[in-house]
């Protein structure tokens, strides 16, 4: 993992530098209690108690080598996942602890802030780590898992095409079984076509090493309630027969990132033991092209029975999950989630940070959105909303993967996936971006985990 896992460590009475937290109104009483020399130093560094402004503040003694750190919050009492994040991007390698106070959840930004994706180019200038202390004990183990799971999604996004392929994914599912003693099966190739013919259509172009594969992690006690997390995992889109320019393509490794989140999600589950029957499926393919790649006005067949016209070979993600969803609802779970980077329409509707939610019960929407906000990693709801799913009529089969207007295209696709989930079970439908495109304190820039966190608590509170 790129992120290590002791940055967060028992406060046991260390030496450690002491970090005070101000906001803008309570600046100028903090201020008081300074020194003159103290007082010019933060006004040397332009420090007012903003959002995310650092501070370092010599002793008040001349003669005394000490010093401390001051960080600028919106509310030193009341903490978001980020507040510490600046501070542990910017403070010298040491070990640190609040001078007032425990971090509580800006333990995530702490670290989540000392991510670093080094598979490629090892950073020569890094300074070593900030390690935060804290009394808070019980709290540590599952903010860290917290922070690996993400990191995992990170890493996977941020990995090209090459290095993560359908059999890299594959290799990552294995990984997590063996971890915690899941039961993984994987159906490949050719072998799909009977099981799973739409995942097979997809994924057929890609080379003999890329084939396509459809992943299955189970995991728990049959006497626990069934839920099912799938995820997309096209590890490269070139948009098939309907290429992308190569402006479209620059990003198409994070086209898995629904895979990604898919395991990291799995992996929090297993970890923090809910008592939950898990089923996690991820479809893994390459939408490639060559000579017997699916076409525009192909008519495929699908688990589910429904046949379907391609409108259009670069809405191939919606493709593969309905099979999986097919899969998934034949096991009669309580629950399916599902993950995929499968919209430009969700990031024009809401833009890079926020997943877009498709639910068919409001009280599930509601249990997302409010555990979201509770940790930082809100999403947004939009709808399913029948009408717009009569788009996908087709003169020729039951229905097409794709509709003719530029209207609600984020919508229709959760309405094609809601085709292929049984009647009545409670599902959930990330359409989420996966990606950073400019770093904010405790987020690089790159491959990022948007719902994943908002996902597990939800998990954790209805099943833990």
């Amino acid at each position: 993992m790129s992120v290590k896992s002791d940055l967060i460590q028992p406060d046991r009475g260390q030496d450690a530098v002491d970090i005070h937290l101000v906001n803008k109104d309570g600046f100028e009483d903090f201020a008081k209690n300074l020194s003159g020399p103290q007082r010019a130093a933060l006004a040397a560094q332009k420090f007012t108690g903003g959002g995310y402004q650092v501070g370092i503040v010599p002793a008040k003694n001349a003669e005394d080598e000490g010093w401390f750190a001051v960080g600028g919050v919106a509310n030193p009492d009341d903490l978001s996942s980020w507040c510490l994040a600046k501070l542990a991007e910017s403070l010298p390698a040491g070990t640190y602890r609040l001078a007032s106070g425990e971090p509580g959840i800006a333990m995530f930004g702490w670290q989540s802030a000392q991510y670093v994706f080094d598979r490629y180019k090892k950073d020569d200038d890094a300074e070593g780590e900030r390690i935060l202390l804290t009394s808070e004990v019980a709290r540590i183990e599952a903010m860290q898992a917290e922070v690996q799971a993400c990191a995992l999604v990170a890493d996977m996004v941020n990995t090209p095409a090459e290095d993560m392929g359908p059999e890299a994914i594959e290799a990552e599912a294995a990984k997590l079984a063996g971890a915690h003693g899941a039961k993984l099966d994987v159906v490949r190739g050719d072998a799909l076509v009977t099981g799973f013919p739409m995942v097979h259509a997809v994924g057929r172009a890609a080379a003999r090493e890329h084939a396509p594969r459809l992943i299955e992690l189970n995991w728990g006690d049959d006497k626990h309630p069934r839920i099912a997390i799938v995820g997309k995992g096209v590890a490269f889109d070139s948009g098939g027969l309907d290429i992308k320019p190569a402006s479209g393509m620059l990003l198409m490794k994070k086209d898995m990132g629904g895979a990604a989140h898919a395991l990291a999600l799995a992996g929090l589950v297993m970890k923090a033991g809910l008592k939950v029957r898990l089923q996690c499926l991820v479809p893994a393919v390459e939408n490639a092209i060559s000579g017997n790649a699916f076409r525009p006005g192909d008519v495929l067949s699908s688990r589910q029975g429904l046949t379907v016209e391609i409108g259009n070979t670069d809405a191939e993600g919606r493709l593969i999950l309905g099979d999986a969803l097919t899969y998934a609802s034949e096991q009669g779970p309580e629950f399916i989630i599902d993950f995929a980077t499968l919209t430009g329409a969700a990031r024009v509707a809401v833009g890079p940070d926020l997943p877009a939610l498709f639910t068919r019960r409001d009280e599930t929407a509601d249990e997302l959105i409010a555990e979201g906000r509770a940790n930082d990693d809100a999403p947004w709801r939009l709808p399913i909303h029948a009408a717009y799913g009569e788009w996908l009529k087709s003169d020729i089969a039951d229905t097409n993967n794709t509709h003719g207007n530029a209207f609600a295209g984020a919508s229709v696709a959760a309405s094609f996936l809601d085709k292929f989930v049984g009647d009545d079970i409670d599902w959930a439908h990330f359409d989420t971006f996966a990606w950073r495109s400019a770093a904010k304190p405790g987020r690089p820039k790159g491959g990022a985990a948007l719902g994943l966190r908002a996902a597990f608590h939800m998990l954790k509170k209805r099943f833990g």
